[in-house]
C-alpha cells in the first residue's frame, strides 16, 4: 500500500512510477490557491498516478473528482460539471484523444477546458492532442507544482468567474464569496436553490438553457428532481427580484427553457 507522504513541489508524476521525498512538516507562508474550489475531473486509468493527481490538486485547494476510464467520466460529467478535466491519453476502453474530441463536438461540453496527460513527448502527438480540442498537453513525468500551475493557467485563459467574484449587472449584485445578492444596498432574499440558480443565469447570459440543461447544471445529475421544479424555482426567483424591477431578466422561451438577458423578450 502507498504510503501517505506530502508530494514535494519537485516530485515527478511519471507514467508508471511515482517517486517520492520525505519531507519534514512545515507551515504554508502562502495563501490559499486563488483558483480554490474549483472542481477539477482526473479521468487515469492507473490508480497510483490518479491518487497521487488528486492529492496534490487537493493540497492546493482543489476540488477533485476520479474516473478510471471513458464510462466513468462520462457518468461523473452528468452528475457534476467540473470546472476542468484531465484525461489520460491512454485508457482502456477509448483513448484520451477520443474522448477529448466528442466532448469537442457536444453543446454541453465543447466549452469544458480539457488538459491531455500522457507519456507520448513526440511533436506529432502533441500537435494531435491540441488538434483534437486539448486546451494543453502535458507530458510524463511531471511535478505536482507545474500541473497546478497549468491547471491555474487554463482557468484563467477560459474566462469562467472565480468564486470570489462578483458577479453584477447594473445594481443587481452577486457576491459569491459572502453568498449574498443585493440591489444597491438592499438584500434580495433568495432561498439557497434560487440562490444557485440565479448564480448560474448571472454567470451564463444571453444563452437559452432547457429544464433537463438546468437539472445537471444546478441541481447535478444524481438529485431526482422533476423538471416541473424547475418553473416553481423560476417563480420563486422572479417573485424575489421583481420588488427591485429586475424580474424581466429571468426570460422563458417558449418550447425551449430559460434565459438571463437584459434585452427585451421576443
Amino acid at each position: 500500500m502507498m504510503s501517505r507522504r506530502h508530494l514535494h513541489e519537485t516530485d515527478k508524476i511519471g507514467p508508471c512510477v511515482i517517486q517520492l521525498q520525505q519531507m519534514r512538516p512545515r507551515v504554508r507562508a502562502h495563501g490559499r490557491n486563488n483558483m480554490s474550489s474549483k472542481k477539477i475531473l482526473i479521468v487515469e486509468d492507473e490508480r497510483p498516478i490518479r491518487e497521487m493527481i488528486a492529492f496534490g490538486l487537493k493540497r492546493a485547494g482543489f476540488e477533485v473528482r476520479e474516473a478510471e476510464d471513458s464510462r466513468t467520466a462520462r457518468a461523473a460529467l452528468a452528475d457534476r460539471r467540473p470546472d476542468l478535466i484531465l484525461i489520460d491519453w491512454m485508457l482502456p476502453d477509448t483513448s484520451g484523444l477520443e474522448l477529448t474530441r466528442s466532448l469537442k463536438r457536444e453543446r454541453d461540453t465543447r466549452d469544458l477546458p480539457v488538459i491531455m496527460l500522457t507519456a507520448r513527448a513526440e511533436e506529432g502527438d502533441k500537435v494531435a492532442g491540441l488538434d483534437g480540442g486539448a486546451d494543453d498537453y502535458m507530458t510524463k513525468p511531471f511535478s505536482p507544482r507545474e500541473l497546478v500551475a497549468r491547471v491555474n493557467a487554463v482557468l484563467r485563459r477560459s474566462g469562467g468567474p472565480d468564486e470570489n467574484e462578483r458577479v453584477q449587472f447594473d445594481d443587481l449584485s452577486l457576491d459569491r464569496a459572502g453568498h449574498r445578492v443585493m440591489v444597491g444596498e438592499r438584500t434580495v432574499p433568495l432561498g439557497p436553490t434560487e440562490y444557485r440558480l440565479l448564480e448560474f443565469f448571472m454567470t451564463h447570459p444571453e444563452r437559452v438553457y432547457s429544464r433537463e440543461q438546468l437539472l445537471d447544471r444546478v441541481w447535478g445529475g444524481n438529485v431526482y428532481v422533476e423538471e416541473r421544479t424547475i418553473d416553481v424555482h423560476v417563480r420563486r426567483l422572479r417573485k424575489a427580484l421583481e420588488d427591485f424591477r429586475y424580474d424581466r431578466l429571468v426570460q422563458t422561451v417558449r418550447g425551449a427553457g430559460y434565459r438571463f438577458s437584459a434585452r427585451a423578450e421576443g
